[in-house]
């Protein structure tokens, strides 16, 4: 059995703890069913990132709040670089799987579908 990363992102419009839990709450939700992951023991950890812009509350909150309580979670700031997406909210899980890289779907939602116009996942 290989580890596989998946990856996601999305947005919120505003600071506040609501927004950005119930963001990640759906983002998470997204990429459980894309990935067909029923257990959460399938989930070796996750971390999550979030723009400078977003200081209200830790997005592994919302993991915590689905069940994810044995997952090791971790939260950080990512780099301030100019021009980059504000307010998004991005998570990096890592997987226990039999599928192959290729068969990974990675989520992008809200604003956050700028990130990888290429992925089909983003439209």
């Amino acid at each position: 059995m290989a580890v596989r990363g998946i990856r996601g992102a999305t947005s919120v419009v505003n600071d506040n703890s609501e927004e950005i839990l119930s963001a990640t709450r759906e983002l998470l939700h997204e990429l459980l069913k894309s990935n067909e992951i029923s257990e959460f023991d399938e989930i070796v950890s996750a971390i999550f990132t979030t723009s400078p812009d977003l200081v209200s509350t830790f997005p592994a909150e919302a993991a915590r709040a689905i069940g994810m309580k044995q997952v090791p979670l971790l939260c950080a700031s990512e780099i301030a670089v100019p021009k980059s997406l504000p307010h998004c909210i991005r998570v990096l899980l890592h997987i226990n799987t039999e599928k192959k890289q290729s068969e990974i779907t990675h989520v992008y939602l809200r604003e956050a579908t700028r990130l990888r116009p290429d992925m089909a996942s983003a439209q």
